[in-house]
């Protein structure tokens, strides 16, 4: 019998699928809701090469503060707001979710600014990896989180305004990257 040649090392496979497919994840409003804006973005490698099989999932409070989930103080999330958005990112490593503004929200070290939670799962990473969206035409100087990050990485979690919204990309590592948290 012939010696076997050992596995090459895989994170998690070389046909990854991740999620699942819904076709209207993407939407945490409905379309034609008013205020409602996309975000868009690129998922890309250390090599600044695309992720054409990543997967983006949003969760956010709504534009009062108030969160879709009966823990909430608060009550109940707009009516018609999902809070929750997930989108794979398409052949160019491009993804798309259309929401509205979140609303300021209470933290321990005070005000938190206007931010949208966001957990990207991709080829190479065993787990998830949680950053912010943060929006440059917004108040953040009083945001403890974004505060904790280094200035000259700032910048890596805030969206930038477009015509129809604000712009996102992810850099998964490398020069650039996006700050991610630990859970």
């Amino acid at each position: 019998m012939g010696e076997l040649l050992t596995t090459p090392s895989q994170t998690v496979g070389p046909y990854l699928s991740i999620g699942l497919p819904w076709e209207d994840g993407p939407f945490v409003v409905p379309e034609g809701t008013e205020g409602a804006f996309w975000i868009r973005g690129t998922v890309t490698d250390g090599a600044g090469e695309v992720v054409p099989d990543a997967l983006i999932e949003t969760w956010q409070a709504d534009p009062q503060g108030g969160f879709d989930h009966p823990d909430d103080p608060r009550g109940r999330a707009e009516s018609g707001f999902r809070a929750f958005g997930r989108c794979p990112t398409d052949e160019n490593g491009e993804y798309r979710i259309l929401t509205l503004l979140p609303g300021v929200l209470p933290g321990e070290q005070g005000q938190q600014a206007r931010h949208i939670d966001v957990s990207v799962f991709a080829r190479g990473l065993l787990n998830r990896v949680v950053t912010r969206i943060y929006f440059e035409d917004q108040d953040n100087s009083g945001d403890a989180v974004l505060a904790s990050v280094p200035a000259e990485r700032r910048d890596t979690l805030v969206a930038k305004k477009t015509e129809d919204g604000y712009r996102f990309d992810v850099r998964l590592q490398g020069k650039g990257e996006t700050v991610f948290f630990a859970l």
